[in-house]
């Protein structure tokens, strides 16, 4: 298999920071657009980065994959692997691919009850399980101080 040089780690890492940042913008920008809802359906772009990760991951050095499975690895080796180029950008498109789903994941339940995602989004797009809380949170108001009045003027009649 293809070995990525340092060159090509510095391109991959350029490019898939790039490659992300249209499907932010539409949902945090566009997010009632036709089209983002439509792209913001599809697969492929978790599908690449996925892919990408992959790549990077099965041509890692051995040495670094015994490295991770081993049970009694210390934090500060950890972050000596993680001063491995290589190591960095898998685990950085790791980061991107994880936070992307997230925030698509966050963008869809928006779409689904009516709640405001934009800040979520954006806390997302910059610290992924913050943008989650930030979410979680929002939600939890929505249902609890902003739910539809319909429920409770519904012409149904009650079960008392």
């Amino acid at each position: 298999m293809f070995m990525p040089t340092p060159d090509d780690l510095d391109r991959i890492f350029q490019v898939s920071n790039l490659f992300v940042l249209p499907f932010w913008a539409l949902m945090i920008v566009l997010p009632n657009w036709s089209l983002t809802q439509r792209v913001m359906q599809s697969y492929i772009p978790f599908a690449a980065l996925a892919s990408l990760y992959v790549y990077l991951f099965a041509t890692l050095d051995g040495s670094i994959l015994e490295a991770f499975s081993d049970p009694q690895l210390e934090l500060s080796s950890l972050a000596g692997m993680f001063a491995n180029s290589q190591v960095m950008a898998t685990g950085w498109t790791h980061f991107l691919v994880m936070d992307l789903f997230v925030g698509r994941w966050i963008y869809q339940q928006g779409q689904e009850k009516g709640i405001f995602t934009r800040h979520s989004l954006a806390f997302c797009l910059f610290a992924g399980p913050l943008g989650l809380l930030s979410h979680f949170l929002t939600d939890a108001i929505a249902q609890r101080f902003f739910q539809s009045t319909s429920d409770s003027t519904s012409s149904e009649p009650s079960a008392v």
